[in-house]
């Protein structure tokens, strides 16, 4: 399976217990630390690898932006993470089609509904 360099979802809802609790269990990251204006950073490991987490506050349409800058979390992907992260925190989440390319359309996102159910939207018009 492809790895991409890096991952961003986008959530609609953020309760910082539950995110930083799932990042613990899945990264060993320590609490998100202020970072700015919006902004929480921490670092979490998976294997030898360390991995950079950054969470921005209503990035986009109320949603939060969160990236991991590595390409050796345990989601190869932004769907898999995504996935993981909509039935862990129990809210929709968004994210990329897929690695993005000159041509593709930048508003077409993935949709994860907290049961499991996804569908291909465009954002930020879909008016969902």
């Amino acid at each position: 399976m492809e790895r991409y360099p890096d991952i961003e979802i986008y959530l609609a809802r953020v309760e910082p217990d539950a995110l930083n609790a799932w990042l613990g269990e899945a990264l060993d990251a320590a609490p998100l630390a202020p970072a700015g204006k919006h902004r929480w950073r921490t670092r979490g490991r998976h294997g030898e690898a360390e991995i950079p987490v950054l969470l921005v506050d209503k990035a986009a349409d109320g949603f939060a932006s969160l990236w991991l800058d590595s390409a050796e979390s345990p989601w190869p992907t932004d769907a898999e993470l995504a996935r993981a992260a909509a039935k862990r925190l129990g809210c929709e989440v968004r994210c990329s089609l897929g690695g993005w390319q000159p041509g593709d359309d930048p508003d077409r996102f993935l949709q994860v509904r907290p049961d499991g159910g996804e569908a291909t939207i465009d954002w930020p018009d879909s008016g969902q």
